[in-house]
């Protein structure tokens, strides 16, 4: 099995030449955490002001948590304290047997305990999306407010859907115990911790470099169960405030879809994006401002409301 997402690295050597892309030098460092009865993630932690409501960064498919959130980590962290952390199967994300998108919901509950925050914001893009919005729906007394940036809130709605869905995960299930080994190899091999700073004019090198941190192997099993995820059923039962990113040139996730979920919210903000599914990146310089002012607004109301509720 190949890499399905071999398009994706192509793109990548071409970030230098790219608008949209900032051309930056280092990223904050992190470190390995261990969370009890689960496992070891790299987490970035930024302090933010004193005092700064708490931003959880949760990352899309075949990314890092650097990878999709590096253009917007200075500019957050000037007003929040923003904890970025790799998902399961995922750079240097908990390894386990099998991939659930359950697990990577707890898993957000589980960083929050491990670094001391009692309730945090969350902001996902794509998969990231999905975890956020069922980490709202298993925790709703971790989960104060939510931001979901190119995120669907279910896949198999149409026939092609269905049976894309259906064949990947019917193949996915046939390679699973293969898949693991190969994707523990993979992990095996990366360095303890990642690159945060470069020398001048190697950024390309170490973005390629840090989407190569996941299996291709470790892919094929996430987009197989991510594509059987469904909210319909409970989307209209999130308290939270909500903020919706909606990239309106994106072919992955359709745009009535992203949409849809923003009217199945109860008082969701809708913001427009005028990019594709990669905006967080190739778009960086569209997508930031937006991003900014979603979470600014979810921010306001998880303020406003703990301040009628005497908190």
């Amino acid at each position: 099995m190949t890499n399905p997402n071999r398009g994706a690295a192509m793109a990548m050597r071409r970030f230098g030449r790219r608008a949209g892309v900032p051309d930056i030098a280092e990223v904050p460092g992190g470190r390995l955490v261990e969370l009890p009865g689960r496992g070891r993630t790299y987490v970035v932690d930024i302090p933010g002001p004193e005092g700064a409501p708490t931003l959880v960064l949760l990352h899309a498919t075949a990314c890092t948590g650097y990878l999709t959130w590096f253009p917007a980590l200075d500019a957050l962290a000037e007003r929040f304290r923003v904890i970025v952390f790799d998902q399961r199967w995922h750079g240097r994300g908990i390894r386990s047997e099998r991939f659930s998108v359950e697990d990577c919901a707890d898993d957000v509950v589980a960083v929050l305990d491990a670094v001391g925050v009692e309730q945090a914001m969350c902001a996902g893009y794509s998969l990231g999306g999905v975890v956020g919005l069922l980490a709202a729906h298993r925790h709703p007394d971790r989960v104060s407010g939510l931001v979901l940036c190119a995120t669907p809130y279910r896949f198999q709605e149409k026939l092609r859907e269905r049976a894309f869905h259906q064949t990947f995960g019917a193949l996915a299930d046939a390679f699973g115990p293969y898949a693991f080994q190969r994707a523990e190899l993979h992990h095996g091999r990366l360095p303890e911790l990642p690159e945060h700073t470069w020398a001048p004019g190697r950024f390309e090198r170490w973005a390629l470099t840090e989407f190569r941190s996941t299996s291709g192997w470790a892919l094929a099993q996430v987009i197989a169960e991510v594509g059987r995820f469904d909210s319909s059923l409970w989307l209209s039962t999130l308290t939270m405030p909500t903020a919706v990113v909606v990239t309106t040139r994106d072919r992955a996730i359709p745009v009535y879809r992203q949409l849809e979920m923003a009217t199945m919210i109860p008082d969701a903000s809708i913001h427009l994006v005028k990019g594709g599914h990669a905006s967080c990146v190739l778009s960086a310089d569209r997508f930031v401002p937006v991003l900014l002012e979603a979470v600014a607004a979810v921010a306001a109301r998880v303020t406003s409301g703990r301040a009628r509720s005497g908190e």
